[in-house]
C-alpha cells in the first residue's frame, strides 16, 4: 500500500468516515518536517554565522536555544488550541508564520534579528505535529482500527525524526552552495507549499475538547477553555528552568521554577478547564513513561547532532560540507529502518532495539580518536541512526495509543516539549563538557552520557507493562459530532 496517492473524487467526509483519509498525509508530513529540519540544519552554520557577525560561540548558541525555548513552551499550548478549535486554522496560521520568519532570517542585518527569526520559526512550526496527531486519533476513534493510521505515523516518524538527522547534511550542502542565509530562505517555498496543500486538503472540523455543554448553559469561550493563567505559569516555570539549564542565568533563578511550577500545579488542580489535566496525566503511567523515554532519546540525539558535528569540524578538522556528509549514514539508516519496520514492528521491541542501537553508537564514540578510520565514524552514525528510526516512531505510536482522545493535540505537543527539554539538557551538557572547546576528551564524556541515556531508556521500556499487550480496538466507533463539517 502506498502512503501517498492521488486524491479521489469522493468528498473528504466520506473518506474520513471509513478511517484515515490518505489525502491528508502530504500536507501533514510536509508541515511536520518544518520543525526538525530547522532545529537541525543550523548545526553546521553556527561557525560561519559567528564569523559573519563577529560573534563568539556564547552568542551564536542563542540561535539554537531560542528555537528550543519557544518550541518547548509553545508546543502544548498550540496543541491545546488544536483540541479547542480543530487542526485547520492553527496549521495554516503556523505555516504562514514560518514563511515570514524565513524571510526575516534571510535578510536579517544583525544577530539579534536572526535570533528573533529563529524564535518565530519555533512558534510557527508548533502547529503541524499536534494537528496531524489530532486527525490520526480522530480516524482511529471513528474506524476502530489502525491500519491506515499506522502508515501515516510511519510517514510522520520519517519526516519528524529522520529529517532531523538529514538536516546537518542538507544544511552543509546549502551553506556550501549559497551561504548560511539559504537555511532561512528555504522556509519560504516550504511554507507556501504547506499553505496551498493545507488550504485544499485539511477538513474544517471542530475541536475535540468540550464539544457539548449542558442544556441551557453557555458554551465557555476559547480563551476560558485555553486556561490563560495556566499557560502563563507553565511558560514561566519551563522558561526559567531552561534558562538555568543552558547557563544563561544564575542558579538561584531555579527558585522561580519551583515557585511558578508549584503555582501551576495548584491552579491546574483547581480550574474547571485545565491547560494540562494533571490528575488525568498522573493516572496515565504509560504516557508518563513515553514522555520520559522521549526526553532521554532526544538528549542523546541532540548531543550527537551538535556535539559530534562540532568535534568533526574542529576536533577532526573537517569543513561544514564534509561534516554534513559524514552524517549521511545516520540519515540513510534512520530512513531505512523507520520505513521497513514502522507499520509492523511491535512498539516494545522497537524501543528495546533502539536503546541497544544507541548503546552501540555511544560505545564507539567513547573510544574514537581524531585519526580514527572513517569506517569507525560510520559505525557510530549507524548506531545513532538505528535508534532514531526505531525509537522516534515507537514513541509516537505509543502516544497515539495512550493519550486521551479529547486531548491528543495537547498530549502530542507535550511530547515535543519533553523532546526539546532533552535538547536543552544536551546543550547544557555540551557547554559543560566542551568548556575548552570540542576536544576528543569532551566527546568521550558526552558519549558516556549518551550510553547512560540508552540504559535508562531500556529500563523504562521494560518497566512499561502496557507495551506488552496490543491495545483493544473500540467496540463501536463514536458517532460523528455535529461540529464536523466538510470543507
Amino acid at each position: 500500500m502506498t502512503l501517498l496517492h492521488r486524491a479521489s473524487s469522493r468528498p473528504a467526509t466520506a473518506a474520513a468516515a471509513e478511517g484515515y483519509d490518505t489525502r491528508l498525509t502530504l500536507p501533514l508530513a510536509l508541515g511536520s518536517l518544518l520543525n526538525p529540519i530547522n532545529s537541525s540544519m543550523i548545526a553546521v552554520a553556527l561557525v560561519p554565522i559567528g564569523i559573519a557577525f563577529g560573534a563568539p560561540a556564547a552568542q551564536t548558541v542563542w540561535l539554537v536555544t531560542a528555537l528550543y525555548l519557544v518550541t518547548a513552551v509553545a508546543q502544548p499550548v498550540v496543541g491545546r488550541v488544536v483540541d479547542l478549535v480543530g487542526p485547520r486554522r492553527p496549521y495554516l496560521v503556523g505555516t504562514a508564520l514560518v514563511g515570514v520568519a524565513g524571510l526575516l532570517g534571510a535578510f536579517a542585518p544583525t544577530l539579534g534579528l536572526l535570533v528573533l527569526a529563529r524564535a518565530l520559526l519555533g512558534l510557527g512550526t508548533c502547529a503541524a505535529y499536534p494537528a496531524a496527531m489530532s486527525l490520526v486519533r480522530r480516524a482511529t476513534d471513528r474506524s476502530g482500527e489502525g491500519r491506515g493510521t499506522a502508515a501515516v505515523l510511519t510517514v510522520l516518524a520519517v519526516t519528524n525524526q529522520v529529517v532531523m538527522i538529514v538536516g546537518p547534511t542538507l544544511g552543509g550542502l546549502l551553506v556550501g552552495l549559497g551561504g548560511w542565509r539559504t537555511l532561512f530562505l528555504v522556509n519560504v517555498p516550504l511554507a507556501v507549499a504547506c499553505l496551498v496543500l493545507g488550504g485544499l486538503r485539511l477538513p474544517r472540523v471542530a475541536g475535540t475538547t468540550d464539544l457539548t455543554v449542558a442544556d441551557g448553559a453557555a458554551r465557555p469561550s476559547v480563551a476560558a477553555r485555553l486556561d490563560v493563567a495556566g499557560v502563563a505559569l507553565f511558560a514561566a516555570a519551563l522558561t526559567s528552568l531552561m534558562l538555568v539549564l543552558v547557563g544563561a542565568t544564575p542558579w538561584w533563578v531555579l527558585a522561580v521554577t519551583v515557585v511558578t511550577g508549584a503555582g501551576f500545579a495548584r491552579h491546574e488542580l483547581r480550574t474547571a478547564h485545565p491547560f494540562i489535566d494533571l490528575r488525568l496525566l498522573a493516572g496515565n503511567r504509560p504516557l508518563l513513561l513515553t514522555y520520559a523515554r522521549a526526553l532521554l532519546t532526544a538528549t542523546a540525539t541532540y548531543a550527537f547532532m551538535f556535539g559530534y558535528v562540532q568535534w568533526l569540524e574542529q576536533g577532526r578538522g573537517l569543513g561544514e560540507a564534509a561534516a554534513g556528509l559524514l552524517m549521511l549514514p545516520t540519515s540513510v539508516v534512520a530512513v531505512t529502518v523507520a520505513s521497513a519496520t514502522g507499520r509492523r514492528a511491535p512498539v516494545r521491541a522497537a524501543l528495546l532495539v533502539g536503546a541497544a542501537s544507541l548503546l552501540v553508537g555511544g560505545a564507539v564514540l567513547a573510544v574514537v580518536q581524531p585519526g580514527s578510520p572513517t569506517w569507525v565514524l560510520v559505525v557510530a552514525g549507524v548506531g545513532i541512526g538505528g535508534m532514531q528510526g526505531l525509537s522516534g516512531l515507537a514513541n509516537q505510536k505509543a502516544l497515539a495509543q495512550q493519550a486521551d482522545s479529547a486531548s491528543v493535540g495537547a498530549a502530542a505537543g507535550l511530547l515535543r516539549t519533553f523532546m526539546y527539554v532533552g535538547a536543552l539538557v544536551s546543550t547544557a551538557a555540551i557547554a559543560a563538557l566542551y568548556a575548552d572547546g570540542p576536544t576528543t576528551t569532551g566527546l568521550h564524556d558526552l558519549a558516556l552520557a549518551m550510553i547512560g541515556c540508552a540504559v535508562a531508556a531500556g529500563v523504562l521500556t521494560l518497566a512499561d507493562r502496557s507495551l506488552r499487550r496490543r491495545p483493544a480496538a473500540p467496540t463501536s466507533p463514536p458517532a460523528p459530532t455535529s461540529g464536523e463539517n466538510p470543507r
